[in-house]
């Protein structure tokens, strides 16, 4: 299983240790090659004609219910498939979860169809280990666009596979759901992705095929790709830096609003070991958050990990922008302002 700081590590060492690896690995640097992978571009070509044909046909024919039904969608497969499953539980191991809750979520990751867990979680772990490397999948220093998808139509650089093989994910398959999702991971992709979305609202509300076929399939997964792809781009050139100004990972509202709490880039770069992935994510806008909280009451989710405020604070006085003591301060007087006289 790949290697998580703890509480018990001091910050110095954590910083010290996570930075001496970090340049080490960038005197490994050297000259980048594009390697387009032009089937991948004309697959994603298709893909997005589809998805707009698909926004037409749901702005000016769809039913409100088949509205309502690619947002919950995008939410079950965005929100809870990836960001709560393939990312926060699997790839950080930041929480525990029953066996049910499991599947739920496994299911959801699979609807989204951004690989199965497996590759998800490597890809993710080796994109943490080796940040803004040529061994990071979407090294943001390559450029916006290489980050957000460019990285997907490019065969994969040799550091990329060189460093994915030092990380341990054996720990993955170790759990037998993403064993099943792994070993049946093509039939489960087409049923959950495509058909079941497509036939699901000819069924139950009488949408018709084309409509049905189109906006709730191609469409909404293409929106929910680009929805992750955010982290990968926006959340690593665009807000504040106020846990540690030296890396490009930032914090970006907008991408918290819109993946649901994945915005906050910034802490969780700097401690991608709490399952919040916010300092205050109580507070602020993070539904993943309350969701893995709702389960935590509901018994389906143990071991929840967190960053002390301590640790956090020391963090950004030392490494970050600046800008920490100003946002704190802004929440604290929000927060005054909703709890009542006598508290």
């Amino acid at each position: 299983m790949c290697q998580r700081e703890s509480e018990s590590v001091t910050l110095s060492e954590f910083i010290e240790a996570d930075r001496a690896g970090h340049i080490r690995f960038q005197d490994e640097r050297r000259y980048f090659k594009t390697d387009v992978v032009w089937r991948n571009v004309g697959m994603f070509i298709l893909l997005h004609t589809a998805a707009i044909y698909g926004f037409y046909l749901g702005l000016f024919f769809a039913k409100w219910e088949t509205l309502v039904f690619a947002w919950l969608l995008h939410l079950f497969s965005g929100m809870l498939g990836i960001t709560a499953g393939a990312h926060r539980l699997w790839s950080h191991k930041t929480y525990k979860a029953a066996l049910p809750l499991r599947v739920i979520l496994m299911i959801a990751q699979t609807t989204a169809l951004q690989n199965d867990i497996y590759e998800w979680c490597r890809d993710h772990r080796v994109h943490h280990k080796f940040s803004e490397t040529d061994g990071d999948p979407h090294n943001s220093k390559r450029g916006f666009f290489f980050a957000h998808m460019g990285w997907l139509m490019m065969k994969k650089d040799k550091m990329v596979i060189e460093k994915g093989r030092k990380i341990d994910c054996a720990d993955l398959l170790d759990d037998p759901v993403v064993a099943f999702q792994r070993r049946f991971y093509r039939p489960l992709a087409i049923l959950f992705c495509f058909v079941l979305p497509g036939v699901l609202p000819v069924v139950l509300w009488n949408e018709s095929i084309l409509v049905s076929y189109f906006f709730p399939t191609f469409s909404r997964y293409v929106f929910t790709l680009h929805m992750t792809w955010l982290v990968n781009s926006a959340a690593h050139f665009f807000g504040d830096k106020p846990y540690d100004r030296f890396i490009k990972a930032t914090e970006n509202g907008l991408v918290t609003l819109c993946t649901g709490g994945e915005g906050w880039h910034n802490y969780h770069h700097a401690f991608p070991q709490d399952y919040r992935a916010a300092e205050l994510g109580w507070w602020r806008f993070n539904l993943t958050t309350n969701f893995i909280d709702c389960m935590a009451w509901l018994g389906l989710v143990m071991d929840r990990k967190s960053v002390s405020l301590e640790m956090a604070w020391s963090r950004a006085k030392k490494l970050g922008d600046g800008t920490h003591e100003k946002e704190l301060k802004w929440t604290l007087e929000r927060l005054a302002e909703e709890l009542p006289v006598n508290w």
